[in-house]
This record gives structure tokens, sequence and C-alpha cells, in this order.
């Protein structure tokens, strides 16, 4: 078993889902893994707000009327356990629910993960292709230079701002004429980072860049840190 699957099974281990050989070699695997100790320790508190918290969101009333129905139809249960412990079958359809209810969450965070993988994937492998074709227009300001394909699609790259700080993000600008669009935002930082613009760059067009609020803004605010003035080939 490598990494990868044991990774996958930290809901099932805090659920109590393994046993054997399957939870002895988990459990050597997670003493070792920050990781999983951290999901193992953030699915139990899922479980645990799952099934007791009394504020969850209604279930749907077609749902509802259905499990009334499948419960009243069974006759009262116990589970016994070792120690003189006893459970009520309806806390067992609790922890059950609230263990489907957590599997489910984590398949989500699993596909969003993917999704984010392979979002971030297209968007470098369209940096790349603007890159091994463009021309290069230096920028005033900053060490910053926009790469512009023959398509007009752009990349923005600049090295070693600073970071744009708390609660704040750069924002890069394409200009053209009375026509100011916001092309995209970026955290600045050490090294060399890379914007693919979000707006093409016609000819004698401005790209710029402000430090603006989180999450940008519609128009420029803040002054502009940097500009590169796109010329005619």
């Amino acid at each position: 078993m490598d990494d990868g699957s044991l990774h996958e099974l930290s809901a099932a281990y805090a659920l109590d889902a393994l046993d054997g050989d399957e939870l002895k070699t988990y459990e050597a695997h997670l003493a070792g893994c920050e990781r999983c100790r951290a999901d193992v320790a953030s699915f139990r508190e899922t479980a645990g707000a799952l099934a007791y918290d009394v504020d969850l969101p209604p279930v749907p009333e077609t749902l509802e009327r259905r499990i009334l129905e499948s419960a009243r139809a069974e006759r009262p249960n116990v589970v016994p356990l070792p120690r003189r412990w006893v459970i009520p079958a309806a806390g067992v359809s609790v922890a059950s629910v609230a263990a489907a209810i957590v599997l489910g969450i984590w398949v989500v965070h699993l596909s969003n993960s993917l999704d984010k993988q392979r979002s971030r994937n297209r968007s470098q492998n369209a940096i790349v292709s603007i890159l091994s074709d463009c021309k290069m227009t230096p920028a005033e300001g900053a060490s910053a230079r926009v790469c512009i394909a023959p398509t007009r699609k752009a990349v923005l790259a600049v090295d070693n701002l600073e970071s744009a700080g708390p609660g704040k993000t750069y924002e890069a600008w394409v200009i053209a004429g009375r026509r100011v669009q916001p092309a995209g935002l970026f955290r600045g930082g050490a090294g060399r980072r890379y914007l693919r613009l979000t707006k093409s760059v016609p000819m004698r067009a401005t790209v710029a860049v402000t430090r603006e609020k989180a999450g940008g803004v519609s128009a420029p605010t803040g002054a502009i840190l940097l500009h590169a003035d796109v010329k005619p080939s």
C-alpha cells in the first residue's frame, strides 16, 4: 500500500472503520504523517458536530417522512457492547448518517482539490504557450515585463515585488484609450511571479498595476506602481 492510498484512509480511520492489518498499517503511517493526523482530527470533529449539533439545516420534508415511516416500522433495539455499554439503534443510525455525510464531505473536498489542480495546470499551460511565442515589452516603475502573443493574449512577469500586504492585492489593468479593464490579481512576493492577463492587449495599449483591496475593484483607486506601453511592431 503506497502513501497515496494511506492518505485516503483518514476518513475511514476517524470513523473506526479499519481493522486488522489495514488498521495496524495505517496507525504506523499515522505516527509519522502530520497531514493525516490533521485530517483525522478534522473528520472526527465534523462527525461529532453532525451527530450532536441541533442547529443543522432542516431535512427535506419528503426525506424526513420516509425516515420516520421506516423508524415506526422497526421495533426498538439496543446493541450490546463490552463494558456494559449499550447504544440505542437510533444512535447507531445517527452515527451511520454522520459517517455517510463525513465521507460525502471528503469526496467533495477531494473533487474540489482535483478541480483546482486541473485549473492550475490549465493556467500554467496557457502561460507557457504565450511565453513560447511573444513580444516582450519592459515595464517602468518595477522590474517587470509584459509578453504579448500574436493572438494578443498576454502574460505579466514581475520580479521581487513586495507582498501586497494584509487585505490587499495587486491588480493588473489593460488601458486602451479611455477604456480601463481589470485584467487579473496577484499577491506579489519574492522571486518572479507570472500573471496571465484576463484581457487581450491591443496595440498602443498600456498594461498597468495598482494595489487594491483584496478581491480587486472594477476601476483603479490606487496609484499606478508600474506600467508597460505596448508599441506597434
